[in-house]
């Protein structure tokens, strides 16, 4: 198998051919392609959940950002769902959602964070995982699969396409987060590896051609709300997928697409914060505040 463009099509029918989980398949590959036991790896992502969970309790603090445009907002979402009888989000995805925003602005904050796949997009993951964890009793082992499938799912996207949004937009940020994410979740409410692709697929179809275009060139707006975006897309994306929903393009082809979409995108909306929500007024405004005559 080649390690330069990865096919997680291919990864598919061998878990399917080995009548394995998706989750356990990516552990064995894992264990054999950096010669360590499979155990030693659920360890490895159990630390990284550690610090996930962390970071989702700093940002429901109502930490305020470096740059002053964002905090407190997953404070405020949190306390609104927990005064209402019901909720338009519902308990799940409004617990997830408030999590996602909760680990972005921990981030904005300069808190500690586990890059999934990005600063940018970090929250994306944790809020899923541990909202999966409260809503349906998982454990920490359970989580630390769901962690290897997700990196699973981003190490192909990072093969075949790119997981920085200087390179293809927030499509390959954010996009690639509830890529991750959605597959993860899939795999762990006992899907197939076939839904696990078709989340994937269905997900990043949802995405394709998301823009990176942070004000003053802050991971601050749209970023960190942007991250709440992509939990929703997760979230319907592995729901479609468990009910035996198809993605009719194969989950290569769409990564494949993602890849060809960012490289068509103008400069100035990949990071540079010269296009998009940057060069609104009110953008202009806020940078001009923030970086007076330096930026």
């Amino acid at each position: 198998m080649s390690l330069d463009k990865l096919s997680l099509e291919e990864w598919i029918r061998f878990a399917d051919e080995q009548a394995v989980s998706f989750a356990d398949f990516c552990a064995e590959f894992q264990s054999c392609q950096l010669e360590v036991t499979a155990g030693e790896i659920i360890t490895r992502m159990a630390a990284i959940l550690d610090v996930m969970e962390a970071s989702i309790a700093a940002g429901l603090t109502g930490p305020r950002s470096k740059g002053g445009l964002v905090g407190g907002d997953a404070l405020r979402l949190q306390q609104y769902s927990q005064g209402q009888k019901k909720t338009v989000l519902g308990s799940f995805l409004g617990k997830a959602v408030a999590y996602s925003l909760a680990v972005g602005e921990a981030n904005a904050a300069m808190g500690r964070i586990v890059a999934a796949p990005t600063a940018g997009s970090s929250g994306v993951l944790p809020a899923i995982l541990f909202t999966l964890k409260e809503e349906f009793a998982l454990s920490q082992q359970e989580l630390a699969k769901g962690l290897v499938v997700a990196g699973a799912i981003g190490m192909v996207i990072a093969s075949r396409a790119s997981l920085a949004g200087a390179a293809g937009g927030c499509q390959a940020e954010c996009g690639s987060a509830g890529a991750m994410a959605a597959g993860a979740m899939v795999t762990l409410l006992g899907g197939t590896p076939v839904q696990t692709g078709h989340a994937v697929a269905i997900t990043i179809k949802n995405m394709l051609g998301l823009v990176c275009d942070p004000v003053a060139g802050l991971v601050e707006v749209p970023c960190v709300k942007r991250n709440a975006g992509a939990v929703a897309q997760a979230v319907v994306a592995a729901e479609m997928a468990l009910a035996g929903i198809a993605s009719v393009i194969p989950v290569d082809e769409v990564i494949d697409a993602m890849e060809s979409v960012g490289q068509s995108m103008h400069c100035s909306l990949k990071e540079t914060a010269q296009g998009g929500l940057a060069v609104t007024p009110t953008g202009l405004a806020l940078t001009e505040k923030i970086f007076g005559d330096s930026k």
